[in-house]
């Protein structure tokens, strides 16, 4: 997600996503890929391509785990005898069940999706309020308040009240739409958390699409398996009891919390420390979910359950320490100095200027996987003048004579300047590019030398 470096104006962008009043603060921006157009608009931030099919493909498997909580798991008898008794026993009742049980995905689409829209409307304030250290350090330590629930160190609870009106069972398609609509509020004390921290994931994205779709996902997810059980449920012998296998899936459920909670200080940490401690909060919930936690079950595979996610949390810690370790060194920047720009035009050299701060996170992606690339590094090398310009903090003042001199709008921005100092608008980015196709705006640049 690019984001602004400050305006005085309240307005909507050409994309539709709002841009609120930040004063010196930097707010959340539209979507951007190369030079923005109106015909091709990009998703914001990460979620794009394939980042945006295995994103999703998590937010569905979490969904569907959620069925496995101690609040959800006792729903699934009562919702699978609720359809079965709503299809009749003539040659029509295989597909008015099917029916029901569309209503019931709906209605749980509906509550979860208008949540994820409502969430992401708030994004271009929380992409402003989102950069404020202090609000990053609030936000992890909320979320990790709400895992510390999943834990079992104590309990969400919902007034009576509303549980009862939320519990209460209608009749025909209306009934099964209310049940979707409603089962939100029942398992609320165990999926709330979850849902709670991925509002704010959502919201920080600042996309009301991409919020529809999460939680459209995460519905789906949530209500799949009850439709399939319903679905089947003549041919159902029997459920897995209730046991202590729920609590061990609440506590994952937890760690997935603390996770989501590393990810928002990642910008506060230095270096790759980041990456280190998502490792080590992995490492540590495969030792817990694992070996460490004593959650038994009626049912033998539920050790073989628990091995296997101890065993995936290793390799992940695995691959993120050996992601770190293995990398090379990335592109040697140079400070800007009108010194360095003639020195570049004496050698004939194009000049890549990166506007750059560590509270971004497409910045720190480009950071991480372009500029460290091998090929990346090799040509910048032997073919460019590398430039960037920090401005993570601000008041500097010849970094804001800079950003008023490139009508730098947000960071990131890559600016591209060919070997006379004439900058190519056209290769103007200001949002992450993989390696590949930054190659592509080198050659680029490069061909005006010839």
């Amino acid at each position: 997600m690019a984001v602004k470096l400050g305006y005085k104006n309240v307005y909507r962008d050409p994309y539709g996503y709002p841009e609120w009043q930040a004063s010196g603060m930097p707010v959340a921006s539209a979507p951007a890929g190369l030079a923005p157009t109106g015909d091709s608009p990009q998703a914001p931030g990460q979620l794009y391509g394939w980042a945006m099919i295995w994103t999703l493909l998590g937010i569905f498997v979490g969904g569907m785990a959620l069925n496995l909580t101690p609040c959800v798991y006792p729903l699934i008898p009562i919702t699978v005898s609720y359809f079965g008794g709503q299809a009749t026993k003539d040659g029509e009742g295989q597909g008015k069940l099917v029916a029901h049980g569309l209503c019931y995905m709906m209605g749980l689409a509906i509550t979860n999706s208008m949540l994820g829209v409502v969430a992401s409307l708030t994004g271009g304030l929380m992409g402003a309020v989102l950069q404020n250290p202090v609000v990053l350090i609030v936000v992890a330590a909320v979320l990790v308040f709400f895992a510390s629930s999943l834990f079992g160190l104590w309990e969400m609870r919902l007034p009576s009240g509303l549980t009862q009106a939320a519990a209460k069972s209608y009749t025909g398609y209306f009934g099964s739409l209310f049940m979707g609509l409603t089962l939100g509020v029942v398992a609320a004390p165990c999926i709330g958390p979850f849902v709670l921290g991925l509002l704010t994931w959502v919201a920080s994205m600042g996309s009301p699409w991409i919020g529809f779709l999460v939680f459209f996902t995460l519905s789906l997810g949530l209500g799949l398996p009850l439709f399939l059980l319903a679905l089947f449920s003549g041919q159902l012998k029997k459920l897995p009891r209730s046991g202590g296998w729920m609590i061990w899936v609440r506590k994952l459920m937890g760690w997935v919390l603390v996770g989501m909670a590393v990810h928002f200080i990642r910008p506060l940490l230095p270096g790759h420390w980041g990456t280190l401690i998502l490792a080590l909060v992995v490492l540590t919930a495969g030792l817990h979910l694992g070996w460490i936690d004593t959650s038994q079950a009626n049912f033998r595979a539920f050790p073989w359950l628990k091995g296997s996610a101890g065993v995936v949390c290793l390799v992940l810690a695995t691959f993120l320490v050996g992601s770190w370790a293995l990398k090379g060194s990335g592109v040697s920047w140079k400070p800007y100095s009108e010194e360095t720009l003639k020195h570049a035009q004496s050698l004939k050299k194009p000049v890549i200027i990166d506007f750059y701060a560590t509270w971004c996170t497409p910045c720190r992606e480009i950071e991480d996987v372009t500029f460290h690339d091998a090929s990346v590094v090799k040509k910048a090398e032997s073919d460019f003048v590398m430039i960037k310009v920090d401005v993570t903090k601000g008041g500097n003042p010849v970094h804001e004579q800079l950003l008023e001199q490139y009508a730098v709008k947000g960071v990131p921005t890559i600016v591209f300047l060919d070997s006379g100092g004439t900058e190519r608008q056209d290769l103007r980015l200001v949002d992450y590019l993989p390696p590949d196709q930054f190659l592509a705006h080198m050659a680029a640049i490069k061909q005006d030398n010839r």
